[in-house]
């Protein structure tokens, strides 16, 4: 069914059901940015990394359920300016998924991100997180796994679900987890004409028809899938929340007012909790705002960039 996936554009996938898990030799040659991708042996992982530009170190880290791709744009207009380096998360896109439970833990995250960025021999000046990559780079901070002079949070993913939300969800994510026919079936619903482009919809964001494609192809892998689902059922944000006033790296909290993923008012909660940090607000734009303006999104990466070091920052 894919052979011809290296000869059609990714958008032309929109219109066909696609099912098998992805292989990089198949799919890695029409996959963005291709060209700076490899892979790197890390913390008991073979990462996907990809990486591009010169200047100082910018890492990014993509949510749950995304990979390298989302960061496509971003890291185009950054490369004049900054060495970019992201890379698929565990179990998520090309890299492969931990062997312990222990893992999927937000600590597990944010130690194999310390361990990929030590074997890669780069001491990142900024890291960027969206969504849940936020947490993992906050995580990893709180740790002394990293040592930026900033994180910049875009949509982060840094407070407990509000209300029963708090308790039910990561008991759901974990029974869907728990449940082998679930990754299956939900792999399986993405080959759906427009059930991936109303999920992402539903996150009040509009992307193009290849980003559409983009996350149809990873939500059609049942091992990526099942990724998304571990890292939910195993993370604690309540705990994250309670350690957020030991940060010592300012954070950037960049909210999209249209976000229907992770309130826009979560940024203000956590910039009262962490000394020197600032909001930035995008309007128009929903969780996946670096997907539909990277170019504001770069600019704020940017200025960060440019900005002298915060007091208490690392150097």
């Amino acid at each position: 069914m894919l052979r011809c996936f290296r000869k059609r554009p990714l958008a032309a996938l929109g219109h066909r059901p696609v099912s098998e898990p992805l292989d990089w030799q198949r799919d890695g040659p029409g996959w963005p940015r291709a060209a700076t991708s490899r892979f790197v042996e890390a913390a008991g992982l073979r990462w996907h990394v990809q990486t591009a530009g010169t200047g100082p170190v910018v890492l990014l880290v993509h949510g749950t359920a995304a990979s390298t791709h989302s960061w496509r744009d971003v890291t185009a207009a950054l490369e004049a300016r900054a060495t970019v380096v992201a890379m698929d998360l565990p179990g998520h896109g090309f890299t492969t998924a931990p062997q312990r439970s222990a893992g999927w833990s937000l600590a597990g995250m944010a130690e194999a991100i310390g361990g990929l960025v030590a074997v890669l021999g780069v001491t990142p000046r900024l890291v960027v997180g969206h969504s849940a990559g936020a947490a993992i780079l906050v995580e990893a901070a709180l740790a002394g796994r990293l040592t930026p002079t900033r994180i910049i949070s875009i949509n982060g993913a840094l407070l407990p679900f509000p209300g029963v939300g708090r308790h039910l969800f990561p008991v759901l994510a974990r029974l869907a987890f728990l449940n082998p026919l679930s990754p299956a079936l939900l792999s399986w619903r993405a080959t759906r004409p427009g059930v991936v482009a109303d999920l992402l919809a539903g996150t009040g964001s509009n992307l193009t028809p290849e980003g559409v494609a983009l996350y149809r192809r990873l939500m059609s892998d049942r091992r990526h899938v099942a990724a998304a689902l571990n890292m939910m059922a195993a993370w604690d944000l309540a705990a994250l929340e309670r350690r957020l006033p030991g940060l010592r790296v300012p954070l950037t909290l960049v909210a999209a007012l249209g976000d229907r993923a992770v309130p826009a008012e979560d940024a203000w909660r956590v910039r009262d909790r962490v000394a020197g940090s600032d909001v930035v607000t995008l309007r128009g734009l929903g969780h996946l705002a670096h997907e539909e303006d990277p170019a504001r999104v770069a600019g704020t990466i940017l200025d960060a960039l440019a900005a002298p070091a915060a007091d208490g920052a690392a150097a």
